[in-house]
């Protein structure tokens, strides 16, 4: 189980993102190699990351599903590399089981899902039998159609109250309690609105007790406030600051791109506030 402080306190890990696909939003093809790709992950490794999310389907608005077998062939030999050279938490972002399950094989520690265990009907019952630590993440509708005029009563309530749900779900298939994290699920099917509402309440989440994860780096919310932030790779900003308010609002594991960048502010937030 990845050790963790008490819910929603102190300073959060940070998990570097590791996409080995062609076309993810921000970085798809930049790592077409397994050597290219530990080259990278190493160098997260030495900026401060505390688990590796390695990726290898992209879950962007309308995204193609990619077989069991390719996204397999590009994970398993990166994870094998991983383990190596590197004994820290590794997790794999997947929302197939399959996959999930050669990764844990590889030297996986983690299954970070983007359906919440919901995708497949052996979901569950894999995360159960696996035994390693798993993500549910909210999402409403799936990558091809998310982004189609999304809706909610109120967002904050609703993931809340569907996340706890899941999680009593996970509960009764054999997921122990405490190998469980919950996942807000920032872009995928909400709006900008949406997700800035989901972090400033995300000491909600927090509040059904298990610790929570928060992935919002380089995405569109960001361009939605800053219009001269059409390319991803000029969201360097945004990223950190949606971090650092997701670390003031008790998040336990923040998801990046730019591990440095985001170790560095919240490092600076964390001395203002023992001062």
């Amino acid at each position: 189980m990845l050790d963790f402080r008490p819910v929603g306190t102190g300073a959060p890990k940070i998990m570097g993102i590791v996409n080995v696909t062609p076309d993810s939003f921000s970085d798809g093809g930049r790592l077409s190699s397994t050597e290219a790709a530990v080259a990278h992950a190493l160098k997260l490794i030495e900026q401060g990351a505390d688990i590796l999310d390695i990726g290898g389907e992209s879950t962007r608005p309308g995204a193609t599903p990619v077989p069991v077998e390719e996204e397999t062939a590009r994970v398993v030999p990166l994870i094998m590399a991983l383990r190596d050279r590197w004994a820290g938490p590794i997790s794999i972002d997947t929302m197939k089981p399959q996959v999930a399950q050669a990764a844990v094989g590889a030297g996986a520690t983690m299954w970070n899902d983007v359906t919440a265990l919901s995708h497949a009907p052996d979901s569950l019952r894999t995360a159960a039998d696996l035994g390693c630590d798993v993500v549910l993440m909210h999402m409403q509708g799936a990558p091809q159609t998310m982004q189609q005029a999304p809706l909610y009563a109120d967002v904050v309530s609703e993931v809340v109250d569907w996340l706890g749900a899941r999680a009593e779900m996970a509960i009764a298939a054999g997921v122990r309690r405490e190998r469980i994290w919950l996942d807000p699920g920032i872009g995928f099917g909400k709006t900008p609105n949406h997700n800035l509402a989901l972090t400033a309440g995300l000491r909600q989440l927090s509040g059904l007790g298990y610790p929570v994860l928060y992935g919002a780096s380089r995405k569109r919310v960001i361009q939605s406030v800053d219009s001269t932030a059409a390319d991803p790779l000029d969201r360097l900003g945004g990223s950190i600051a949606l971090a650092l308010e997701a670390a003031r609002q008790g998040a336990d594991i923040i998801r990046v791109h730019d591990v440095r960048e985001t170790v560095q502010a919240l490092r600076i937030q964390a001395a203002l506030r023992d001062i």
